[in-house]
């Protein structure tokens, strides 16, 4: 079921030019970020760094849970997971809803597969995913997906309000990043 804020959220983003373009370049540092969270319905804390010692973690931003290009996104990351996970990457989605609704889009979008982060005014900043539209912040993330190697350093950036590329991309970059190791 949609809240009346979603369904105008999606509303906004098929009617609407927005602007999406990620500022962190290929090479950059990725911010460390601390961030309330969801995976399988539970609620936790998330840790950038933490992650990192496990592998790659592909961060992906997204404007909206249960919006349509967002469930979409998330479906194709979920059945990604055993491919990103054979390559040793994490992969945790982000938009700007808060941890209740991150924990129902985990079990029912996510499918239980990858976590969910509740993206901080902050994180948005330093990520530079701030959704633009005639020049001021909707309050939504733009849909940016970014690679991050274990060492901290972004090893790619896709930001593309489309979807369908996303999955794709990041795991050609993560399964590149395996073959360097």
């Amino acid at each position: 079921m949609r809240t009346p804020l979603a369904a105008l959220a999606a509303l906004a983003l098929v009617s609407t030019p927005m602007v999406a373009q990620a500022a962190l370049p290929k090479g950059a540092v990725a911010p460390d970020f601390t961030a309330q969270g969801a995976l399988g319905g539970k609620p936790f804390s998330i840790h950038l760094k933490q992650a990192l010692k496990r592998g790659p973690v592909v961060l992906y931003f997204y404007p909206k849970a249960f919006t349509q290009g967002c469930t979409l996104e998330a479906h194709a990351f979920a059945d990604a997971t055993p491919d990103f996970a054979k390559a040793g990457a994490t992969v945790i989605g982000m938009s700007n809803d808060d941890v209740a609704t991150l924990t129902r889009f985990s079990t029912e979008e996510c499918r239980n597969k990858f976590a969910v982060a509740s993206a901080t005014p902050t994180i948005i900043k330093a990520y530079d995913v701030d959704l633009q539209q005639a020049g001021k912040s909707t309050g939504l993330t733009t849909r940016t997906s970014y690679v991050i190697a274990p060492s901290g350093k972004v090893t790619m950036v896709h930001s593309d309000m489309d979807y369908r590329d996303h999955v794709k991309l990041t795991l050609a970059a993560v399964q590149a990043l395996k073959g360097r190791r």
